[in-house]
């Protein structure tokens, strides 16, 4: 296997990324090394080419896996023979490994701080260490599950963290050797896929080597660069989409731990306040233990809101950490296929290859491109001026429409109008009526009394006084 080194670590001893063996850099890179110390050189294995690849790898495995087809067959022959290989989630561990690798965890934990249980239970801690066991010990179930929790979620994050340290460790293959070509180009695009072909199978599932080999493939299929940066944009876009759903469930811890901690503070208050018991103010023995039950669930309300604000906040710290790093690395990925791969492809031109160098048919070209584009133009144009016309007959129907019905509206309120004013005047002429008549009436009594008083005469008789004392008569 060749791999790639930095000028700095020449004569460095590392570790292979393939079989995890130390093996020394050369000082002077390009010099074939020997095979691992205590390692038989693998009966597969090729000479290192010149240049910046040094290194082969020695694990055992290697005549495990098939070699890259010869390039005595066809080349029909070798692209059908490939097939691919199975990819392998990069972000997302195994939810069931992680629930075993937290259960053992929180029993470890556990385990850990049994031995320092001193005082007796319901009692007040001896001293911190005392204090730390009864805080997972005796605090209800719900610091247990807040535990359990947290440590399911560490497993997560540690088994994404080894997931992450195979992605860094495939950065360091020489996916697109030099010794093949300085560039890409249809003739020897095979020879650099059965190249990523012949890598480990433990090193080539990576979204690295997996990305470089789409590209490749792709581009040994239509043989032009444009198709191939979108294809990269986009399988970077699913990657990235890829790393980001792996935090759901560890999200799902960080927002549950505090939620249950709020959990067992209302059942710690819950506890404190039915612990109350003042039926008898006057035994006091009574009241001393009823305040001291009322103690407890008060220190298990907020011991449990403690221990699960304290655990989000150190589960909080390396996911954001390990997340910042995988995106590290995938920015990595993305810087070299950018810098790297895409400067090393060679389309020809991508389709104006048969116009090259000829000015006549590279004119003929553009001037078919423009009749075609002048063409769709004046396609679009007239369904576009149909469907113009046909919403201004639709305006004026609904114009003409609008207009009608307002007409019959207003026919209809002016009617509506007449018959109230002319039914308001009939009631007000038929009152007058009335009254006027009425009033005749009045008048008339009137006049007949007036006459029945002229006929009577009415006689006044004014009697003197006799004195001031004197009684009239």
């Amino acid at each position: 296997m060749q791999l790639k080194a930095e000028p700095d670590m020449a004569g460095k001893i590392v570790r292979c990324p393939g079989c995890n063996s130390k093996i020394a850099v050369p000082s002077e890179l390009g010099v074939a090394l020997p095979p691992p110390t205590g390692l038989p050189p693998p009966s597969l294995a090729t000479t290192p080419s010149a240049g910046d690849n040094w290194g082969q790898d020695g694990d055992s495995t290697a005549s495990d896996e098939p070699l890259p087809p010869s390039h005595s067959h066809s080349y029909d022959e070798q692209r059908a023979a490939r097939g691919g290989w199975e990819e392998k989630d990069p972000a997302n561990p195994n939810p069931l490994l992680a629930l075993g690798i937290g259960a053992v965890a929180t029993l470890a934990w556990y385990g850990i701080l049994f031995p320092f249980g001193m005082g007796e239970y319901g009692k007040p801690p001896v001293n911190a260490m005392d204090y730390v066991h009864d805080l997972f010990y005796e605090r209800t179930w719900v610091n247990y599950a807040e535990t359990f929790f947290f440590w399911w979620a560490m497993a997560i994050l540690y088994l994404k963290l080894q997931k992450l340290r195979h992605q860094k460790a495939a950065m360091y293959l020489d996916v697109l050797p030099t010794d093949i070509s300085q560039e890409v180009n249809a003739e020897n695009v095979g020879q650099f896929i059965d190249h990523l072909y012949g890598l480990p199978a433990r090193l080539r599932d990576s979204m690295m080597v997996n990305r470089i080999r789409k590209g490749l493939e792709l581009f040994e299929i239509r043989q032009n660069n444009g198709d191939v940066t979108n294809m990269l944009s986009a399988q970077s876009n699913i990657d990235s989409a890829r790393i980001g759903g792996s935090y759901a469930l560890t999200k799902v811890f960080l927002w549950a731990i505090p939620i249950l901690g709020f959990i067992g503070t209302v059942l710690g208050l819950s506890q404190a306040i039915g612990a109350m018991d003042l039926s008898n103010v006057s035994d006091m023995d009574k009241i001393m233990g009823s305040i001291s039950n009322v103690t407890s669930g008060l220190g298990t309300a907020f011991d449990t809101t403690l221990l699960g604000l304290v655990l989000a906040m150190f589960l909080n710290f390396p996911m954001n950490v390990l997340a910042k790093a995988e995106d590290d690395n995938l920015n990595n990925i993305d810087a070299f296929c950018n810098e790297v791969l895409m400067p090393r492809l060679n389309d020809g031109g991508a389709g104006s290859a048969a116009v090259a160098g000829d000015a006549g048919g590279l004119m003929e070209h553009l001037v078919k491109a423009v009749a075609v584009s002048q063409r769709e133009f004046l396609t679009d144009l007239n369904a576009l001026s149909a469907k113009i016309r046909d919403y201004a007959d639709n305006l004026d129907k609904r114009a003409a429409a609008h207009q009608e019905h307002v007409d019959a509206q207003f026919g209809q309120a002016v009617n509506r109008m007449r018959e109230d004013f002319t039914t308001a005047v009939t009631d007000a002429v038929r009152q007058s009526t009335e009254y006027n008549r009425a009033l005749a009436s009045g008048i008339q009594g009137l006049n007949n009394v007036l006459k029945e008083l002229g006929t009577k005469q009415i006689l006044i008789h004014q009697v003197k006084k006799k004195g001031w004392f004197s009684r009239a008569e």
